[in-house]
């Protein structure tokens, strides 16, 4: 498994809701913000305002993408001085489908229309990678994109059957945003979305040499690994390879390693039953003893209060906290 798909399946929760949303001007409405989650809005049809407290207003346009990587709050509105309807939470909707926002009773023969897509990606934010704290808010993915373009693509077919729902759609939905969420992190990344960067996760993503080493590690974190090793494929020296990483990602080698063995570690102790023999070689130690040891230097209790806690929701922040200096 590649570094961004290991990422997305320890840090999601639950199943991602969405809604197709026909607004009828005038309209306005705010989005409150939403812990533990990752928001979008998809302008399918029309226009609309990206309204946010102390920023610029911003004119979205038919075919633009708003990701929301922490769920800030925000609103959306047909016109800038528009009169917004209380705060709803995209990722508490009841279920996926379609809805007609009708307009303001009080604003006379109703207006222009606005298609939206918008939903929630629950997150578990003990286990943030820097992959996803790292960006901005908000993050504005422009139209137009070509026909053909994975992100448009899935962007397309989650509005079609939200439009047309058929048999099997609540699992093809769940599998649509799925994919959706995916090829928003790789926009998200792309030197054209967000440029500059030259000290952080972006960067590190678009460096093929360390993308290269990350790769290998998350397809395989139990592998004893060593710096030479992650060096090798990312055809650097070992010398070049460390500084380079540190330079980007703020931390050594090794120490994200041991940080992401623990997030992973953590997950498997608190989500499976998986015996702690089982856990300890997946996360690359020869014995119980080690691992134990190793889980209680960087998060400061043992794996069996960990596993005791019944479940990731139960376990303290102090837990899960690498104590190596790796952030998010």
């Amino acid at each position: 498994m590649d570094m961004m798909s290991e990422v997305v399946a320890v840090l999601r929760r639950g199943r991602p809701r969405s809604q197709r949303v026909t607004w009828t001007a005038p309209w306005g409405q705010r989005f409150a913000a939403v812990d533990g989650s990752a928001g979008f809005q998809v302008v399918l049809r029309g226009t609309c305002w990206l309204l946010r407290d102390g920023e610029e207003p911003v004119r979205l346009q038919a075919g633009d993408v708003l990701f929301l990587p922490s769920g800030a709050e925000h609103a959306l509105a047909d016109r800038i001085d528009a009169e917004l309807a209380e705060a709803c939470e995209p990722g508490r909707v009841a279920g996926n489908g379609a809805v007609e926002v009708p307009a303001s009773p009080d604003h006379g023969l109703p207006g222009e229309q606005t298609v939206t897509l918008c939903g929630a990606y629950e997150l578990d934010l003990r286990f943030i990678h820097p992959l996803l704290a790292q960006l901005p808010p908000v993050v504005i993915l422009r139209a137009p994109f070509d026909r053909g373009e994975p992100l448009r693509d899935a962007v397309e077919l989650l509005a079609m059957e939200l439009d047309r729902p058929g048999l099997g759609t609540d699992h093809l939905i769940a599998a649509l945003l799925d994919v959706l969420f995916i090829h928003i992190l790789r926009a998200c990344h792309d030197e054209r979305v967000l440029p500059g960067r030259a000290h952080s996760w972006v960067a590190a993503i678009r460096d093929t040499g360390l993308r290269s080493a990350l790769d290998a590690f998350h397809s395989d974190p139990g592998h004893p690994w060593t710096v030479a090793e992650l060096a090798q494929h990312a055809a650097m020296s070992r010398t070049a390879f460390a500084r380079r990483f540190h330079e980007l990602i703020g931390n050594p080698p090794m120490a994200y390693v041991t940080w992401w063995r623990m997030n992973l570690a953590t997950a498997l102790l608190t989500d499976t039953d998986q015996p702690m023999r089982a856990i300890a070689q997946r996360v690359g130690y020869s014995s119980e003893y080690a691992f134990a040891h190793a889980f209680r230097r960087e998060r400061g209790i043992s794996p069996g209060a960990a596993r005791r806690t019944g479940s990731r929701g139960n376990l303290p922040h102090s837990a899960v906290r690498s104590r190596n200096g790796v952030t998010a």
